[in-house]
């Protein structure tokens, strides 16, 4: 009986090492086989970078070392209307009976500044006069257009269609040109000059009361001039 149960109990036990020697071994192969495959995927992993790399490059900016400055100098303009404008523009090209092929129509919305006032820069020693009794007479340069631009980031091309063959690659370089033109003539047509001369002397009058004279007297200026947009 009591060898029997030392049998018994001599297999249990040799069954049950056998389970945690094969349990020790399966865990120890596992671990070598992750060991193993880090490497790989490691591997892999820079591989995939380095592909990421090669088709999608980060741009690399490297400007000029050399600078050229071709003029500086003293801004004495003096500010004195702004206008916000939105314009729509339809440009086009191709539209004849190829249409289909060569055609590119576009619709721009855009968005500008134009800002007008007086260059005091321009003024002259004869330009301000002191008369007598603490009158002061005035000469001031004509309103003139400071500023037009276009505000690129809320202006966009509302919508385009191309022939099969392609675009007009200057059709938008046009379409913005123009649409700075007709900005410009919607502020002038809305006398921007008008307000930038009045607001001008506005500031200048109230400048030099501020100093003490009694009264200041405005002469006439030139007739401004109508820009245009540089093509």
């Amino acid at each position: 009986m009591n060898s029997k149960f030392n049998l018994n109990t001599f297999l249990l036990l040799l069954i049950l090492v056998s389970i945690v020697v094969v349990g020790v071994g399966g865990y120890m192969l596992v671990g070598t086989v992750q060991r193993l495959a880090r490497p790989l995927e490691e591997a892999e992993r820079a591989l995939e970078e380095r592909f990421e790399e090669i088709t999608n490059p980060t741009p690399t900016i490297i400007p000029d070392p050399v600078s050229i400055i071709r003029q500086v100098r003293s801004l004495s303009r003096l500010e004195t209307a702004s206008y916000t404008v939105e314009k729509v523009i339809t440009a086009e090209s191709g539209q004849g009976s190829f249409a289909f092929l060569f055609g590119d129509r576009l619709i721009l919305v855009a968005h500008g500044q134009i800002i007008a006032g007086v260059d005091l820069g321009k003024m002259g020693e004869d330009d301000i006069i002191l008369a007598e009794e603490g009158t002061v007479v005035v000469t001031l340069p004509a309103a003139e257009i400071l500023i037009v631009t276009l505000d690129n980031q809320d202006s966009y091309v509302y919508d385009r269609d191309t022939g099969v063959i392609g675009m007009n690659p200057a059709l938008e370089t046009e379409a913005r040109r123009a649409a700075e033109q007709e900005i410009l003539n919607v502020a002038l047509e809305d006398g921007i000059l008008e307000m930038a001369q009045v607001n001008a002397e506005t500031y200048v009058r109230n400048l030099i009361l501020a100093l003490g004279f009694r009264e200041v007297i405005f002469a006439r200026t030139a007739d401004p001039v109508v820009p245009t947009v540089a093509p």
